[in-house]
């Protein structure tokens, strides 16, 4: 008699699950994280390889943008930075004049010195000497001084040209449209050959292979669940009965809203309730917008 009655309570359980008559604990809709790409620079679409349903990879460029105007800017700035570091002095060869009178002068006051020690030449003329030394030395410093002042100015006076020629390279990287992130095209905004400016959307992009269920539950349900949290997603599967999926608990709100007109819990005269975020692997059947329900206690599928 016992084993009679267990048979007849699973087929009863498994013809509600079959007939849809499962009580489910929350229900919501699916929803995906969708990013908008958009443009960095202006200027026209000269290429845009791009649909909507089409699955893209992280870094593979999808087309670029009309880039002329700033390889000719570059070109521009780069001249201007030739004509820039043109002006900085020969160093070397306006020191080496001085150079070489300053060792024909040394070579002088050792010639006196000797001439000097065998009175040959008097004092005066070793005196002479010294004192045409030391003004060639001195004049050999400030010229050195003078030379590495004006090469340093100059060299200064490039850096900000410089720095503008990274700017243009950084504009001109982006005049290639990389896409970011992996997934799949939800919208095309742009066709090629259109005019775009920084900002502007280009397409919008989501990845598909996990689907977020948002559900609302009021706040007795709140003490019974926790982040990580396994639960049982349900869609309906065309034939009057339920498709089951795992799912986690990603995100609790830690704030109560007003219930959403299009959102029914399973309490519908609760007026406060809190948002509920669960990951769902999507096998391909999961749609953005598909309604889905949630079980928190699995027990009430099995």
């Amino acid at each position: 008699m016992k084993k009679t009655t267990i048979l007849v309570l699973l087929s009863t359980s498994l013809f509600a699950c079959r007939n849809g008559n499962i009580n489910p604990d929350a229900t919501g809709t699916f929803e995906a994280v969708e990013t908008i790409i958009s443009s960095e620079v202006a200027g026209t679409v000269k290429e845009l390889s791009i649909e909507e349903g089409k699955t893209l990879k992280t870094g593979e460029i999808v087309g670029y943008i009309d880039s002329i105007q700033l390889v000719l800017k570059r070109k521009q700035i780069e001249s201007q930075i030739i004509a820039v570091l043109s002006k900085t002095p020969d160093k070397k060869a306006q020191i080496a004049a001085l150079e070489e009178q300053l060792k024909q002068a040394k070579h002088e006051l050792a010639r006196i010195e000797k001439l000097q020690a065998g009175g040959a030449a008097t004092q005066k003329q070793l005196d002479d000497a010294s004192s045409q030394v030391a003004i060639i030395s001195n004049q050999l410093r400030a010229t050195q001084s003078s030379l590495n002042i004006t090469s340093t100015s100059i060299g200064e006076e490039s850096i900000p040209l410089k720095m503008q020629i990274e700017q243009l390279n950084d504009q001109l990287s982006k005049c290639r449209l990389v896409n970011p992130v992996e997934g799949t095209v939800l919208s095309q905004y742009v066709r090629k050959n259109e005019m775009v400016t920084v900002g502007k959307p280009l397409y919008k992009i989501a990845d598909l292979s996990k689907l977020i269920l948002k559900v609302y539950i009021t706040g007795d349900q709140l003490v019974l669940l926790k982040i990580g949290q396994n639960v049982k997603v349900l869609t309906d599967d065309g034939k009057g009965g339920y498709k089951s999926y795992p799912g986690t608990i990603d995100w609790i709100s830690d704030r109560s809203e007003f219930t959403p007109k299009t959102i029914q819990t399973k309490d519908e005269r609760a007026n406060l309730v809190y948002a509920v975020k669960i990951n769902v692997q999507n096998d391909g059947y999961l749609k953005i917008g598909m309604y889905g329900e949630v079980l928190f206690n699995e027990s009430k599928l099995n």
